[in-house]
């Protein structure tokens, strides 16, 4: 009976993916429908002045990347510890150090359009004053866009798939009302564009936020539950993936400087419009990255070397071939996408924006690569090697191949400049493994370059899975003789089964028949010198055996019985619903 841990992956990457790739593209949709009004109706300066807030826009999910990245892995970790109480207080902190961020960031941009402050963002002066108008409007929607990223990825890791539909059907509707209303109906031009994307986050923060103070809730905002002795390793374990957003700020800047200096302000406009419609692709990766990330923490918090492999295996086996297709739709379809945004293709804008969407997500593949490799090695602490990533994918790749070929070759150069570096971060992972294993990976494991001395030892653990009660027997036979080739006292091992017969059952008995869906199921057995520690994983509906085992029917007092019992024989029973899945881990110590 092999486990179903890889079908248990598998399940949950493509159930958590869908919601993580909303999230991201969420804003890049609000990006589109701001930028369609803003060629159409006001012009391509206004476009213009959208891609100088881009480093800007960057700046800002680098700073939410730090703390919400930090905080899911620590929550990752502490759920897969089992600590509840620990990931509550980490979500309290996330949420109040992202406020006290966002406060700041608010009076900041207000200040700079009013008065000018961001001169060094645009040297043109037309531009500039388009971009000042711009951020002034967008300054009163920057503490519910934050916080309202910070609640959607937490939201989803519930399951609340539902309620995440609807509050991005809101932001959605709302950022379309509110773009016409202050574009077409009040003509206020680029401030108008920039309140109408503050609305819209607005609308979407409310959606969210009243699930958040429920007691049925897994993560609720209680500040008294803060706790700041958190800070220093959430914001250390956040900080690879923020830098990437923050290096990519500065190349943004870079970007823009070098294209209105060596191409001119159509090339601007055209970068600008097709990173718009881009930045809604981009979500596939950056979704993939995330869920990623919180598989993995979570993975290592159980010490569990094989879901590692089983997570990554799932990502390059069927998570990449969509990001590859969604690549080679993008390319097929570059001319119709153009139209959206220019309609005359003798101009030069027109042109540079067929040739984007024709070159630029050539990187996508070599990109979700390099994205999902580094998620892991945020994960599981390899610090050094997301950094060296970060900095090379982040800034220096692009920023100095993109400055070497778009002399000669204009903005032909700078779009190859993107792809080649792309490919470039990707194969520093495959060194990295070839140094640690000094030889070509002969498997995930070695691909990966997990340390050995991670988790169980192959032999010290046993993995199966149950379909029926037939299985159910021959889990509680294999146990049985696994505990005793390790040592195991025969009564111990016989309690040992026995738990796991009476769970697993349970799983058969009463999750398999709730709903007509074939489910999964993993059973893992870990041998350790202090004792075993047995964990059941199941897609079933959430199941507390806690709950039922003080319930005794006067009419049937032998209800139950089996969960008593278990309780008695294990020093310590613990029960999570996980991502949607029932965990249940079991110790029984050995003298």
């Amino acid at each position: 009976m092999k486990s179903d841990n890889a079908k248990i992956i598998s399940k949950l990457y493509f159930e958590l993916l869908p919601t993580q790739v909303l999230l991201l593209a969420l804003a890049a949709l609000s990006g589109i429908i701001s930028t369609v009004f803003a060629s159409n109706v006001i012009g391509p300066i206004a476009v213009s002045a959208m891609g100088v807030y881009n480093p800007v826009y960057m700046f800002l999910l680098a700073i939410s990347t730090v703390i919400l990245g930090g905080a899911q892995i620590l929550c990752g970790k502490f759920m897969g510890r089992h600590e509840s109480k620990k990931m509550q207080a980490v979500f309290s902190l996330d949420i109040l150090l992202i406020l006290i961020f966002s406060v700041v960031i608010t009076v900041l941009m207000f200040f700079a359009g009013r008065f000018d402050l961001a001169t060094f963002l645009a040297s043109d002066a037309t531009v500039r004053h388009e971009f000042n108008s711009y951020i002034m409007g967008l300054s009163a929607g920057v503490i519910p866009f934050l916080v309202s990223q910070q609640l959607f990825a937490f939201l989803s890791l519930e399951q609340q798939n539902k309620r995440l539909m609807s509050a991005s059907i809101v932001f959605l509707v709302a950022t379309v009302i509110f773009t016409y209303l202050f574009i077409v109906v009040l003509p206020l031009g680029t401030l108008g564009l920039g309140l109408a994307g503050a609305a819209g986050n607005w609308a979407f923060l409310i959606a969210l936020l009243p699930y958040f103070f429920r007691k049925d809730s897994l993560y609720q905002i209680h500040f008294r539950h803060v706790d700041f002795s958190f800070t220093r390793e959430m914001l250390k374990t956040g900080l690879p993936g923020a830098l990437l957003r923050i290096y990519q700020a500065v190349r943004g800047l870079l970007v823009n400087t070098m294209i209105l200096r060596f191409v001119g302000s159509d090339g601007l406009s055209a970068y600008g419009a097709a990173g718009s419609l881009l930045e809604v692709c981009w979500a596939l990766p950056f979704g993939m990255e995330i869920v990623c990330r919180m598989l993995f923490s979570v993975s290592i918090g159980e010490e569990d070397k094989r879901s590692l492999t089983d997570i990554m295996k799932t990502f390059l086996l069927k998570g990449l071939p969509i990001t590859c297709i969604m690549a080679a739709v993008v390319i097929a379809l570059a001319v119709p996408i153009t139209i959206i945004f220019y309609h005359d293709p003798s101009q030069q804008v027109y042109q540079l924006t067929v040739l984007a969407f024709r070159i630029l997500p050539i990187a996508f593949p070599f990109s979700t690569i390099c994205l999902c490799f580094n998620s892991f090695a945020e994960s599981f602490g390899k610090h050094a090697l997301a950094h060296v990533v970060t900095v090379l994918d982040g800034i220096l790749c692009v920023s100095v191949l993109g400055f070497l070929l778009i002399r000669p070759f204009g903005m032909t150069g700078f779009y190859v400049a993107y792809f080649v570096s792309s490919i470039i971060c990707a194969l520093v992972f495959l060194i990295y493994s070839l140094i640690k294993n000094k030889r070509i990976p002969k498997n995930m494991e070695e691909l990966m370059a997990i340390p050995k001395e991670f988790g169980a030892d192959v032999k010290d653990r046993l993995e199966l899975s149950v379909q029926n009660a037939e299985d159910v027997v021959h889990v509680a036979e294999t146990v049985q003789t696994f505990c005793k080739d390790h040592g195991v006292d025969a009564k111990e091992a016989y309690y040992a089964a026995l738990c796991m017969e009476e769970m697993a059952g349970n799983i058969v008995d009463h999750g398999f028949t709730k709903d007509k869906k074939k489910h999964k199921t993993d059973i893992r057995v870990t041998y350790k010198e202090d004792g075993l520690i047995l964990r059941i994983k199941d897609d079933c509906k959430p199941f507390d055996p806690a709950e039922r085992k003080n319930l005794i029917d006067p009419d049937d007092p032998c209800k139950n019985i089996g969960i008593r019992m278990v309780y008695k024989i294990a020093d310590d029973i613990d029960y999570q619903n996980m991502l949607g899945l029932n965990v249940l881990t079991m110790k029984i110590s050995l003298a």
